[in-house]
């Protein structure tokens, strides 16, 4: 195949999305000795001019998984922005030890939906957005040697590509099954969907920090401390907060959070699909 770029689109939150697919595509590009171009289209501000692809593209495409699927804020911008015009494409989700459910293989059928070609697909494991305790330090060194080994896959099979493959084949269920329904310590549902982060206003020091890194746009450029739209839980404000004030007080979403803790402690492995 005439491979002349490799680009990196990404959605990514809390940046470990983004370290793997642009990881995975500075790989590709070495290997097959193109150019990479990046798009991260996170924020509002960063999703404006979508780049545009055509068959001589190969797009490392990467979101995280949440409840099991791709964020279902996510999942409707992406036909919103990108149409795939016959490039090559390599969908791509990070899961935060739990499971990617059926996030990949939505990721895949919405790729091929839009005109890619899906040529291969990866899960990796990164640290979970909500608790440092789910895969601490993913991805690893461990991981980055897999990241490397599927990457070179990935490029092999390019070269020796004569015409349009068959979608790739991942784990997942068709059709696609609902989100997974998160649970609390008790076993029972844990309905946080309207929890928003709160903030410690003595610690806050109004920099704006947490204004420009969330994806929805939600939180207040006049006021950081009101969050007066969508929050899909990202995470982002709390992480990229340099004085800690933003934090989440929901029961429901604490007691969730513990579950994980008390369950998924486990090192959760990626799985390649070449």
């Amino acid at each position: 195949m005439n491979i002349r770029t490799v680009r990196a689109v990404c959605f990514s939150a809390t940046g470990n999305t983004r370290k793997v697919v642009t990881s995975i595509a500075k790989a590709l590009s070495e290997d097959l000795c193109v150019p990479m171009t990046t798009y991260d289209f996170t924020t509002p501000v960063q999703r404006k001019d979508p780049p545009t692809f055509d068959e001589t593209d190969l797009v490392v495409f990467g979101t995280p998984v949440y409840a099991g699927r791709v964020p279902n804020k996510v999942l409707p911008l992406i036909p919103q922005l990108f149409q795939g015009n016959g490039a090559l494409a390599i969908p791509v989700v990070t899961f935060g030890n739990r499971n990617f459910d059926n996030g990949l293989i939505e990721l895949r059928n919405t790729l091929e939906e839009l005109g890619f070609h899906t040529i291969a697909g990866a899960a990796f494991v990164a640290t979970h957005a909500f608790s440092d305790r789910l895969a601490p330090g993913r991805p690893d060194a461990e991981d980055m040697a897999l990241l490397a080994a599927f990457a070179s896959g990935a490029a092999a099979r390019v070269r020796s590509m004569n015409e349009i493959p068959a979608p790739i084949a991942v784990r997942g269920d068709t059709p696609v099954g609902p989100y997974y329904t998160p649970l609390g310590m008790d076993g029972k549902p844990a309905v946080f969907l309207k929890a928003k982060p709160k903030t410690d206003e003595a610690a806050c020091n109004l920099c704006g920090k947490c204004v420009t890194v969330c994806p929805m746009g939600s939180i207040s450029a006049e006021n950081p401390l009101v969050v007066s739209g969508l929050c899909i839980k990202c995470q982002a404000c709390i992480r990229s907060c340099p004085t800690h004030a933003k934090y989440f007080d929901d029961p429901a979403f604490l007691s969730h959070v513990a579950m994980l803790e008390s369950n998924y402690t486990r090192r959760a492995e990626p799985e390649i699909f070449l």
